[in-house]
């Protein structure tokens, strides 16, 4: 299996500009995947720095150390077992006192997408799962499409998918249910294509993808495990350190800037006050006003990058 994580890191130039590394770097890849990132970026910090990677799936863990061993033998590593909201236990785990860089590369990687049991792809058909960690969650998709009522169905496809007929396939999917069970990802699939109309259907993208998102999002609690892990990561930086987050849909990017702009605030007090008494100090300095995003070139080469949003920061020297 390790030999399906053959990753293509994305919008890599651009994050080894924002994170600015040097030798001796402490540099945290939370989403290491395939290890496309991380062995460019332990590059920068050898030879004396410390790369460490972060993933729940053991083929991601396997295959990225041995991409290391063979593509940067002379950096020093540590791979760690887990999920980013667990950072602070990790990086106690890693025996770190504070970390120089962070990188979130956010998204299903690949495998994931690629490999049909998972149940992530509206282009095969699987047992509806989708779980990112099948060993800690027992929450499935299966079980969403069969226990939510209409209304929360409502909500979750137009929060986590922004789907303009979220009450239309809502409505129908607690229709077919109430004949036969929803299954597997071809089943839903149909049910969503019933649900929207065929005008909107001959447009755009697949019809079913926003609704997969949506359950995506909801089994495994992505917007709150990512608030949780980059509230932590922001407590590990260093005093000048860096953290670089890409975002691969509106809702992973509005948290991103939410929390970037919440920790580079700094006084609070009313405007009439004539001195400040709350004392509150900006945590972070925004590098990216704007979010960057990938060039023309690299979505040729690298479809996937066509929607990321790449946005950057760096850890003030308040103490």
């Amino acid at each position: 299996m390790t030999s399906e994580y053959r990753h293509v890191p994305v919008m890599l130039t651009e994050v080894e500009q924002e994170l600015s590394l040097k030798p001796g770097d402490v540099v945290c890849d939370c989403t290491l995947g395939g290890a496309g990132h991380t062995v460019a970026l332990a590059q920068h910090v050898a030879p004396d720095g410390l790369s460490l990677g972060i993933d729940q799936d053991d083929a991601a863990l396997k295959a990225a150390s041995e991409r290391m061993d063979r593509l940067a033998p002379c950096v020093t590593y540590k791979f760690l077992k887990g999920n980013f909201s667990q950072l602070d236990n990790l990086l106690v785990q890693a025996q770190v006192i504070g970390v120089d860089a962070f990188l979130f590369d956010l998204g299903v990687s690949s495998p994931q997408l690629d490999v049909a049991e998972r149940g992530f792809s509206y282009h095969e058909d699987a047992p509806l799962d989708m779980r990112m960690d099948p060993r800690n969650n027992t929450l499935t998709a299966a079980e969403v499409i069969q226990t939510y009522n209409e209304a929360d169905l409502t909500r979750i496809l137009r929060s986590y998918g922004d789907e303009k007929f979220a009450a239309r396939i809502a409505h129908v999917i607690v229709e077919q249910r109430k004949l036969s069970p929803i299954r597997t990802t071809l089943e839903l699939v149909e049910v969503v294509k019933r649900a929207i109309p065929a005008a909107a259907r001959r447009h755009g993208k697949h019809p079913a993808r926003k609704t997969f998102q949506a359950l995506r999002i909801e089994v495994n609690h992505e917007l709150d495990v990512l608030e949780t892990g980059l509230k932590q990561a922001i407590r590990w930086l260093n005093p000048g350190g860096r953290i670089c987050i890409i975002a691969y849909h509106s809702l992973e990017d509005k948290l991103v800037k939410h929390i970037l702009s919440e920790y580079a605030q700094g006084c609070v007090c009313p405007a009439d006050f004539p001195v400040c008494v709350c004392g509150r100090k900006p945590v972070l300095d925004i590098l990216t006003k704007k979010p960057l995003v990938a060039t023309p070139s690299e979505v040729e080469c690298n479809p996937r990058a066509r929607s990321a949003l790449l946005r950057a920061a760096r850890r003030t020297t308040y103490l």
